[in-house]
């Protein structure tokens, strides 16, 4: 008999149950751990506590080649589908994200987040923009690492939207590198799966559900670029992040080329065709592809 490729209601119900105590349970460590833990200590706990999460999620993580292995210090810049992005970047690679400022006003994951080295951000004001601008500097003084999701929103997966350069002025003053990550969700057939997708009006209990019936994902996360300083112009380096993470997109089984483009071309949305794909980076630049 084939076995059913969706879990039992009762069966998820309860998974939620766990989840949500697992939530709690990470609350208790942040308050009760956190301030004596030091900073490698916090970065053990926010991994393990990220893994638990993933497992209970039933979501494998498969790194390729190597991952994130090797990433130290930075900006991270990464393609965005869902809330769970976090974790999995987190199980790899502990590291402070940036995120719009509602979201520490959010019940326990906003507080959460204010205690995990999260740089929050207000757009449409100059002064806030400055503000995280500093943030940022601050943190990657620290030798922080941070992860930003220079979309600006989440997608189902299946194209990359452009990617905003502001946010890479912070690594480029800081003069750290910078690194482009591919990440994409796969069924237990290896096709793309939009299940984690957080998107439209899609609520976060309606979406852990989604997940919670789906077997077999898996997050597949690879470094497609790194770039180290001296670093180009932020709209140069955005673009040339972008067009690294479609191509390591399109690695994808499922993927479908439209014929007489590139074949990172078709996820690629909103660019203007007249530039084209960006000129390559000095060999100083480019240290990872």
């Amino acid at each position: 008999m084939r076995q059913s490729s969706r879990q039992s209601p009762r069966f998820n119900h309860l998974r939620l149950l766990l989840i949500g105590l697992h939530v709690l349970s990470g609350a208790l460590q942040v308050a009760l751990l956190f301030p004596f833990g030091g900073s490698a200590g916090r970065q053990f706990l926010r991994q393990n506590w990220s893994r638990q999460l993933l497992t209970l999620l039933g979501i494998r993580i498969e790194a390729v080649d190597g991952g994130l292995s090797g990433v130290e210090n930075g900006l991270l810049v990464c393609n965005h589908i869902s809330f769970i992005d976090i974790f999995v970047i987190n199980a790899l690679l502990p590291s402070g994200f940036v995120a719009k400022r509602d979201v520490a006003q959010w019940p326990l994951i906003g507080w959460l987040c204010r205690h995990n080295d999260t740089v929050f951000i207000e757009r449409g004001s100059r002064r806030a923009a400055h503000s995280t601008h500093q943030e940022m500097l601050a943190a990657f003084g620290a030798g922080k690492r941070l992860v930003v999701f220079p979309e600006g929103t989440t997608t189902a997966g299946d194209y990359l939207l452009p990617f905003h350069a502001a946010l890479f002025q912070s690594a480029i003053d800081a003069a750290v590198p910078v690194h482009a990550v591919a990440l994409s969700y796969h069924r237990a057939d290896g096709l793309r799966s939009a299940a984690p997708a957080y998107i439209d009006d899609v609520s976060l209990v309606a979406c852990l559900m989604t997940v919670l019936r789906t077997r077999g994902l898996t997050a597949r996360i690879a470094l497609a670029a790194s770039f180290v300083p001296p670093l180009p112009e932020r709209r140069h380096l955005a673009r040339h992040a972008q067009h690294a993470v479609a191509a390591a997109l399109a690695q994808s089984p499922n993927f479908a080329p439209t014929p007489g483009r590139p074949d990172f071309g078709p996820w690629i949305r909103g660019t203007n065709p007249r530039e084209g794909s960006p000129q390559p980076l000095s060999n100083t630049a480019a240290i990872r592809r």
